[in-house]
């Protein structure tokens, strides 16, 4: 029987054949526009006004016609005085009307006088313009920001708070987005231990604090998924067969942290195949490289490595975009930011590795002195990821592909 070794997939590769499995929900809900942060449209949004919906000061001031000021220190009687909320009436010649921010502009005025440069006369029933004005300054036309008609939300984009505000600009309530993925978590492996069922003190010999469950359920979370956490499940194949068997019941996808590298104790791959297929296996990237990618019936299965950093990294690298496409995301390609390095990097890897940096004051790229998958320190402390290609070293000064935690994470 044959003993070659399956060649490790590309990152690459890996994350098209995932992506290529992963199409977005069929099921959409509509929500209140106050709660729909983080959730993706199901459907365009179009303005039927224009934002703002008339001509505005965006200045406390006077609102006049230039023509009446030909040089400054010209007095001209005030006639009316208009707040938001309320309408003016037409100006009248050779007069100004007291205006604040965001009220409409009356009638008859082509612009607007800070009233840092206006001086109020004869009890405020006059006003000397000390400034000749431009025709149109700090007048907000209407529709400057939206016009009626315009979509202004897009089909597939997830909401940020700047797009609910968006939203309620232009009057909608309740906004159409895609149903929540649902998302099965579970760890395997009987070193875990939960914190708070065991004092350290009191840690048996080889047992570990279970820290994958608690960083992956806040991605997740952070993802806007709807997780069921099934906890812990002993290192037994019929243990692993009867957990994924109920998980894939009611579940978009099942997420597993440890069991799927090659050891005897490792029960992820055999017990995923009894129930279903497993596409992928093993990829070339550092940490991470045990990754595995299948379906149980009919529900996605990603089993992640059990080392902190590798489970970590590759969640970020693979599961979050998987994630936002089947959440009906347009948008899921991770972007890098061009960053000097101010560390050096000699050994390189045969696999594409990701090095846990921060930027520093002088705006470089400082390195965690320890890169191993079980230290989660170092992501911690880092502020995002360098992107290094197999065989690539690195020298002080080079200019390296980094990925920011906060691309990652938001």
């Amino acid at each position: 029987m044959s003993t070659a070794r399956v060649p490790l997939r590309s990152l690459d590769d890996a994350l098209a054949e995932l992506m290529a499995s992963a199409k977005p929900l069929a099921d959409n809900e509509q929500v209140a526009t106050f709660d729909a942060d983080g959730r993706v449209l199901a459907k365009e949004v179009v303005s039927s006004l224009h934002v703002p919906p008339q001509d505005n000061s965006s200045m406390d001031g006077y609102a006049l016609r230039c023509a009446d000021v030909a040089r400054a220190g010209t007095v001209l009687a005030v006639s009316q005085r208009i707040a938001a909320g309320s309408s003016g009436a037409a100006l009248s010649p050779g007069t100004a009307a007291r205006i604040f921010t965001g009220a409409p502009v009356p009638s008859g005025a082509d612009t607007i006088v800070m009233q840092e440069d206006c001086e109020p006369v004869d009890d405020g029933h006059a006003v000397r313009i000390n400034t000749v004005p431009l025709v149109g300054q700090w007048i907000r036309r209407a529709g400057e920001d939206v016009t009626r008609g315009a979509a202004v939300l897009s089909r597939g984009e997830r909401l940020t708070p700047a797009s609910l505000g968006l939203a309620a600009s232009i009057g909608m309530a309740q906004l159409m987005v895609w149903r929540k993925p649902r998302v099965a978590l579970f760890s395997t492996g009987d070193e875990l231990v939960m914190p708070g069922d065991v004092a350290p003190q009191d840690m048996r010999p080889g047992a570990i604090y279970n820290s994958n469950r608690f960083f992956l359920r806040a991605l997740l979370l952070r993802l806007g998924c709807e997780v069921t956490d099934l906890g812990i499940v002993p290192d037994r194949l019929d243990a692993t067969v009867q957990a994924l068997r109920g998980a894939a019941q009611a579940h978009d996808l099942i997420l597993t942290s440890g069991g799927v590298s090659v050891g005897e104790e490792d029960h992820i791959k055999p017990a995923v195949q009894s129930l279903g297929e497993l596409a992928l296996w093993q990829i070339a990237i550092k940490p991470g490289k045990p990754f595995a990618y299948g379906r149980v019936g009919g529900t996605h299965f990603i089993g992640l490595p059990g080392n902190p950093v590798s489970s970590f990294v590759t969640f970020l690298l693979l599961v979050r975009p998987f994630l936002l496409q089947l959440s009906g995301c347009d948008s899921v390609a991770t972007k890098t930011i061009a960053v000097e390095a101010h560390f050096n990097w000699p050994r390189a890897d045969k696999r594409r590795e990701f090095l846990r940096v921060r930027r520093n004051v002088d705006g470089g790229l400082d390195l965690f002195d320890n890169q191993s998958s079980g230290v989660l320190t170092s992501a911690v402390w880092g502020d995002g990821l360098v992107d290094l290609a197999p065989g690539q070293t690195v020298a002080h000064g080079d200019v390296l592909r980094f990925i920011p935690f906060s691309e990652l994470m938001a």
